[in-house]
């Protein structure tokens, strides 16, 4: 059944699964849209029987343990670009689904039936290091960040540690150039005998960078570990393929302070995948430049302009934002999370953050702990989902999707998915037995959203592409 036929019917089933999926509906079952509707029409996408491993996910009310019914999610495993402890996904507004939390860049085109790898072979980048090899032993121990910018690019930065013989980390940009539809790379220099995990984020350009040079716009790559523990900067290119050292400011420094213009409009499609992962603790700025909420130790806002200077920052009513974690979708909205003890709270504004409406998702009741977690939002299909990983009180790791239809009418969530089987207790970090280490997902341009998560099926992370959709997200 192709995935046209599927959408265009409208009253009728799917399909019969197979009993030896598992998890799936008995052979003598069907699914028809009446059954599924939850008040959204909901249809599937895509006949789940075309994916390998399709699952079965408990959807239920978003305020009540009411259970709804299920929804199939096509699941995939370390083999589509993760690694032992993660994935780092992404989304481009071309519908790829993009995971760089592996050794190289790896992508969907089509919601995951194929995947394609870039792995470089011909060293050729003028301006680039030689590469060194790779010590016997240490294949596959590489791990990257990735992103898309405004004008299509995807940025990213690859991390190999000890390769080489000299033990010095290894760092390769990979830029897919959009225009030209063509990957390159390109070996950097190491400014830190240590980095870790990479977080990377687009400066809105154009930008005017003196040393660092001019471009459309700027790539800026943190180590998770050394803007953590130590606050030495990070790395900047202005070609998506050559990094320099990137100092930041001391988050008890006193700089002269800027006014930032927050407030936007007519926003295009591409802001609904600028978002980088919430630990960049950044935002894209429309009117160019980047966003650091609460970065100076008392609280106060930085700020990245065109020029590559740093700024104190207020929005244009003087005030911070109330998070570090935020980010413009396509709709205009600054959507702000803020996740406190067992509770986690969205905050929207339309004004540049002069005013705010909230929503919070109390997990008291359920939850010792919230490991880990991650939003995104599509402004074309006025969606927001929140992904949480917690600590249930009961023992294993639950993790959950609430999908908010419709957030500029109301911030309430629609429904709520436990993806997996929750049935696995692991937690990030170094030397924990069993390893999830952040949370990642993103949304496809169809409203469809992919989540990672890990449960007692596999004894490394997963993640999963939705499947059940509202029928008229195929009309946007």
């Amino acid at each position: 059944m192709s995935i046209p036929s599927v959408i265009e019917t409208t009253c009728v089933v799917l399909i019969v699964f197979s009993t030896v999926m598992a998890g799936c509906l008995d052979s003598s079952d069907t699914i028809s849209e009446e059954e599924i509707d939850w008040d959204k029409n909901l249809i599937y996408v895509e006949d789940p029987l075309t994916h390998e491993d399709a699952r079965e996910f408990i959807v239920g009310s978003p305020s009540t343990n009411d259970t709804w019914g299920e929804s199939f999610w096509a699941v995939f495993g370390n083999e589509e670009g993760g690694n032992c402890c993660e994935h780092y996904l992404a989304g481009t507004k071309e519908g790829w689904i993009v995971n760089f939390g592996g050794e190289y860049p790896t992508w969907s085109e089509d919601r995951g039936h194929t995947w394609q790898e870039y792995r470089p072979t011909i060293f050729s980048q003028i301006g680039c290091m030689e590469p060194k090899p790779t010590l016997p032993g240490q294949e596959g121990l590489g791990e990257g960040s990735i992103v898309q910018a405004t004008n299509g690019d995807l940025i990213s930065m690859g991390w190999f540690p000890y390769p080489s013989a000299s033990g010095a980390d290894q760092f390769y940009a990979f830029l897919y150039d959009a225009e030209d539809e063509e990957w390159t790379w390109c070996f950097n220099r190491t400014p830190e005998p240590f980095y870790d995990r990479s977080w990377q984020v687009e400066v809105i350009g154009p930008i005017n960078g003196g040393v660092y040079g001019n471009g459309d716009y700027a790539s800026l790559v943190i180590s998770n570990f050394w803007h953590q523990v130590q606050n030495v900067g990070g790395q900047i290119s202005t070609d998506g393929l050559n990094y320099d050292y990137f100092p930041f400011p001391d988050r008890d420094g006193n700089l002269d302070s800027i006014e930032v213009n927050l407030i936007s409009s007519d926003l295009g499609v591409e802001w609904d995948f600028t978002k980088p992962h919430k630990e960049m603790r950044s935002f894209p700025v429309p009117s160019g430049g980047l966003y650091f909420p609460n970065y100076f130790v008392d609280g106060t806002d930085a700020y990245l302009d065109t020029s590559l200077n740093w700024w104190s920052a207020t929005n244009q009513n003087g005030s911070s934002l109330p998070s570090e974690y935020c980010a413009f979708d396509s709709s205009s909205a600054l959507h702000c999370v803020l996740s406190e003890s067992n509770m986690v709270t969205h905050l929207m504004s339309w004004d540049g953050g002069e005013s705010w409406q909230n929503y919070t998702y109390d997990l008291s009741g359920d939850a010792s702990a919230i490991e880990e977690w991650e939003f995104h939002s599509s402004g074309v299909h006025d969606l927001f989902v929140l992904n949480v990983r917690y600590q249930s009180s009961s023992g294993p790791d639950i993790d959950i999707a609430w999908h908010v239809r419709d957030f500029s009418e109301s911030l309430v969530p629609d429904t709520k998915t436990l993806i997996g089987q929750g049935d696995l207790d692991s937690t990030s970090g170094a030397g924990a037995d069993i390893r999830f280490d952040f949370a990642s997902m993103g949304i496809l341009p169809d409203g469809g959203s992919f989540i990672a998560y890990h449960d007692s099926t596999d004894p490394d992370p997963l993640f999963a592409v939705e499947l059940l959709l509202p029928s008229e997200y195929s009309d946007n």
